[in-house]
């Protein structure tokens, strides 16, 4: 992999990721490569107004910080391109990022050069929010991408968390979940939210959506796997009378009104990210992560 310019986004209020920042800014340019360090200030918009005044992209995106940056970076170069490799800074071990002695033994640069590395391609979810009233033509409002998930919830304000949600997939009707909301996931987000809800956990090379309700009041509501080809509509269940807030990977994004709905699908364009062939395997990462088992045999000779 050639490398010519390469940008470093690194988590804000994190002095370990600053720091980080600034050591794999020297070290790129140990080997005249050269590199622009950029603060996660995402709650401005700050990268996607960044990269729009842009002459020239750069090569690679460094991320340093924990899933949490890596989901906001992703969900910010969404429109673009450009491989993401992320490393875990001052946090523990995530589903996303590589380990970060490669990064601290400057390792990471010659494993790039050499190409000593796979593209893992992570399929994002898309989201389009409309309203329509009775013979009225539908209204766009706005969308959305997620790498991880969409959920809904009540809106704060309340008494009761209880909300009712209707599903329709490809254009047929499913169901109507009653409880304290639904997620939609993709396979990669099947190990976060999710998976605290109670969903299965979904390899990420498989290309699946995960439809998980939270807390349902029915025992007959349970997680369902879908093709990540089909069409997910979410509805408010007018009855109900009551407003829902969407979600994305975490961050609020906005009401959904009675008459409105939101479409959800796969993004055309998949998320890459770098994994280096001497990582740690993914089902490691689940036994380090979940505290299974794994072979016992390796736990033995290490405490030896």
């Amino acid at each position: 992999m050639k490398l010519s310019l390469v940008f470093i986004i690194y988590r804000s209020n994190s002095s370990s990721a600053k720091e980080a920042s600034i050591f794999c800014n020297k070290a790129l340019k140990d080997r005249n490569i050269k590199s622009k360090r950029i603060e996660s200030d995402f709650d401005n918009n700050q990268l996607e107004s960044y990269f729009c005044n842009l002459a020239a992209l750069p090569d690679l995106v460094i991320v340093l910080g924990g899933d949490g940056t890596v989901l906001k970076s992703a969900n910010a170069l969404v429109n673009y391109d450009i491989p993401i490799l992320s490393f875990n800074i001052g946090g523990n071990l995530g589903f996303l990022t590589q380990e970060k002695d490669f990064l601290f033994d400057k390792s990471f640069i010659k494993i790039l050069e050499k190409e000593d590395f796979i593209i893992d391609f992570r399929n994002r979810l898309h989201c389009d929010v409309y309203s329509k009233e009775k013979n009225k033509e539908r209204k766009f409002l706005k969308s959305y991408d997620a790498l991880n998930d969409f959920y809904f919830k009540s809106v704060e304000e309340d008494i009761s968390p209880t909300n009712q949600i209707q599903i329709e997939i490809d254009n047929e009707k499913v169901n109507e979940y009653k409880g304290d909301g639904l997620i939609i996931s993709s396979s990669t987000g099947s190990t976060a939210y999710s998976m605290a809800a109670g969903g299965p956990i979904v390899h990420p090379s498989i290309n699946a959506f995960v439809i998980n309700p939270i807390c349902p009041m029915s025992l007959a509501s349970r997680p369902i796997i879908i093709p990540d080809t089909s069409k997910v509509i979410i509805r408010v269940v007018q009855k109900n009378k009551r407003e829902i807030k969407l979600w994305k990977d975490g961050s609020k994004c906005m009401t959904i009104k009675e008459n409105d709905y939101c479409e959800i699908n796969k993004v055309t364009k998949p998320c890459k990210m770098i994994k280096f062939n001497k990582s740690i395997s993914y089902y490691i990462t689940l036994i380090k992560k979940l505290d299974w088992k794994g072979d016992l045999s390796l736990k033995n000779n290490q405490n030896n």
